[in-house]
């Protein structure tokens, strides 16, 4: 690394968004490759570690695997076990949660399903707890009960409805609909790639900031990746619902997601709703 004059200059540059955001709302959403690698989880962990030590308030939102077939399979609660230890081995004091606990996510199964499928689990099923729902509504008391204690909430994607039904819920869909109602700052999805990329198979084609027009126009040209396709939909909500910004950040790049909160120039894509926002600084 070549001398700085200023050993201390990156320290005062990073200084204004500490400011910024402290206190603020992150809800990050980790999944996929990034929780089932578990040298990329604790590299994860570490980073949000200090976005919490910098009193940013993070509630962690996680998926299944990038093996399992259903989300909450044996394989899947032990990846959950991992990243709740992961966290605490950096220095958060977290609390694992679903969206069962004291009837935070409620919702209603997905229309189209199958009688068979449709009943709640009774417990006894391996490998599945029932048919995907879709979440009608948050009660953050728990969440906000936690946070004043400077707990982290790290919160798996099931849900439950009045007559005592559980079901599987898209973690994408939880992680927006949480941000909603917490009147999140920033939502954050953790990739494999760098970001938003303008042809999926090229990583050097990052679109560093978008909207959500931009967002449909890449979806209409079919230039858009599979694997973010499920999640327009889910920064559509979290934008239209109030979230100020949606980042797209990797998980595989050494602190990219420090990069994305702490310096102008960010790391992977910034989308906002309106194009007025992305003018100037990624923040």
């Amino acid at each position: 690394m070549p001398f700085s004059p200023d050993p201390y200059a990156a320290l005062r540059s990073a200084a204004r968004y500490v400011r910024q955001f402290r206190r603020k709302t992150f809800v990050l959403l980790v999944d996929g490759p990034v929780l089932g690698d578990p040298r990329l989880r604790r590299a994860a962990c570490e980073q949000i570690a200090l976005l919490w030590t910098f009193s940013i308030q993070p509630v962690v939102v996680h998926g299944a695997g990038p093996e399992l077939d259903t989300p909450f399979d044996a394989m899947s609660a032990k990846v959950r076990m991992d990243l709740l230890a992961d966290l605490q081995a950096s220095g958060v004091p977290c609390v694992g949660l679903s969206g069962v606990d004291a009837g935070l996510l409620r919702a209603r199964r997905r229309p189209g399903e199958g009688a068979a499928e449709a009943a709640p689990w009774d417990g006894n099923r391996q490998g599945n707890y029932g048919p995907v729902g879709d979440i009608e509504s948050v009660d953050t008391r728990l969440l906000q009960h936690l946070r004043t204690g400077d707990y982290v909430p790290v919160v798996a994607p099931l849900a439950g409805d009045p007559s005592g039904g559980v079901y599987s819920a898209s973690a994408d869909t939880v992680a927006a609909s949480v941000a909603v109602a917490l009147g999140a700052e920033k939502l954050f999805f953790l990739l494999p790639t760098p970001g938003l990329l303008r042809r999926p198979e090229e990583p050097t084609s990052l679109v560093p900031q978008a909207t959500l027009t931009d967002l449909a126009a890449l979806e209409q040209e079919g230039q858009m990746s599979a694997a973010l396709l499920s999640k327009v939909h889910a920064i559509r909500s979290a934008l239209v619902g109030g979230v100020a910004s949606v980042h797209l950040v990797s998980g595989v790049l050494p602190n990219a997601l420090l990069e994305e909160v702490f310096t102008n120039e960010g790391s992977g894509t910034m989308v906002v709703r309106e194009a007025a926002r992305v003018q100037g600084s990624k923040t």
